[in-house]
């Protein structure tokens, strides 16, 4: 199955932190609410001056390289201006939310992947996250739901009831009020009824993900999917109060990944030697090595996956800056080894994870631009 992605789109891209990322996304929103200490780092003021309030929509899996297809089934997405941001590394929904939702890079906020270990060697998947480790002190960072409502802004989040008290939420998205959405119609219901006072107002809509992670970029459900986003996009825009501005992004994109490019470590005794854990996602893994075991794992998963991976010591990964500073005690987080794979390669773990990771077929997590750009579009 194709997914139309031209060769530019697996070009590697560094986190634009500070400049062009999802991480400033929130904190400009703020300035213009004027929330203290935030900073219009984006230059949204000359786009929206005037608005008192602010939507901003993350459709999931809405990649820039993906938008140019999408808009064939949801054409408002072609119409709307914008321009292109960064996702934080690594590219993958929990690190993005929270990064849009903290304003920090994951390197400050903790959330360094879909799968982390924790301290005590168990495996954390933030997906599935309730309330152990405690939100609070495995995220420290405070929000910019917070930081707005401790400055009298009006703020909601709007998303799946079962989401609701989640760790991931409470990480991401602490301070905002909770309103629940089962579905398309009551996600624009929710945002636009929030958009009657001033504030800031948070929109999640996961559908266009999860189709492309289960029947691919372009398939026929991801077409439906896709036209669904037009639907909820076009509600938002036509319901708009006065004062009113629309912020549509994303949390990165996807590729398809065909059988070829699928590397299972756990079937291969040269791959999985000296490894005692791994965390991560089949585009990035973070590999906990035996004592004394890191080069060989190195040179072992170099030889094995050659130009399909960057496999770097953990310090090479924190040094490039593709985390952002890393705090102390978020380090090892990361694992001794980082695999960062390339063009349409995954690792997969079959011996760890359930096998539904191994059926997925399009994936994202690396640094490809394809995964590591989205949109931002505005509408007032």
């Amino acid at each position: 199955m194709t997914d139309l992605l031209p060769p530019e789109a697996f070009e590697p891209v560094r986190p634009a932190y500070g400049v062009s990322s999802l991480a400033d996304l929130m904190p400009s929103a703020c300035a213009l609410l004027g929330v203290p200490g935030t900073t219009d780092v984006l230059g949204l003021r000359a786009e929206l001056e005037g608005v008192d309030r602010i939507a901003v929509l993350l459709v999931d899996g809405l990649g820039s390289y993906q938008l140019p297809v999408v808009a064939g089934y949801a054409p408002i997405l072609g119409d709307l201006p914008g321009r292109d941001l960064t996702v934080g590394f690594p590219s993958t929904t929990p690190c993005s939310l929270v990064t849009l939702g903290t304003g920090a890079p994951p390197g400050a906020h903790g959330i360094l992947g879909f799968t982390l270990r924790l301290p005590d060697g168990g495996i954390l998947n933030h997906i599935q996250w309730g309330t152990d480790p405690d939100p609070a002190q495995w995220q420290p960072v405070p929000t910019c739901f917070e930081r707005a409502a401790a400055a009298g802004v009006n703020v909601t989040q709007v998303t799946r009831p079962q989401f609701e008290g989640t760790g991931l939420s409470v990480a991401a998205n602490r301070g905002a009020r909770f309103v629940g959405a089962a579905n398309p119609d009551e996600l624009a219901a929710g945002m636009l009824a929030a958009l009657n006072r001033p504030g800031l107002v948070y929109g999640y809509h996961p559908d266009l993900d999860h189709q492309g992670h289960a029947a691919g970029v372009d398939s026929p459900p991801w077409r439906t999917a896709a036209a669904e986003v037009g639907q909820l996009v076009s509600r938002l825009v036509d319901g708009l109060p006065a004062g009113a501005a629309l912020l549509v992004t994303a949390d990165h994109g996807q590729l398809n990944v065909p059988a070829e490019g699928r590397v299972d470590l756990d079937r291969d005794p040269a791959l999985s030697a000296g490894i005692v854990a791994v965390s991560g996602e089949p585009r990035v893994r973070y590999l906990y090595v035996a004592d004394g075991a890191r080069d060989d794992v190195i040179a072992a998963w170099r030889g094995v996956l050659g130009p399909s991976a960057w496999v770097l010591a953990r310090e090479e990964a924190v040094a490039e800056g593709w985390f952002g500073p890393v705090s102390p005690a978020h380090l090892d987080r990361i694992g001794e080894v980082v695999v960062i794979c390339q063009g349409r390669a995954v690792v997969l773990a079959s011996g760890r994870e359930p096998a539904a990771v191994g059926r997925l077929v399009a994936y994202h997590g690396s640094v490809t631009a394809a995964e590591m750009t989205v949109p931002l579009l505005i509408a007032r």
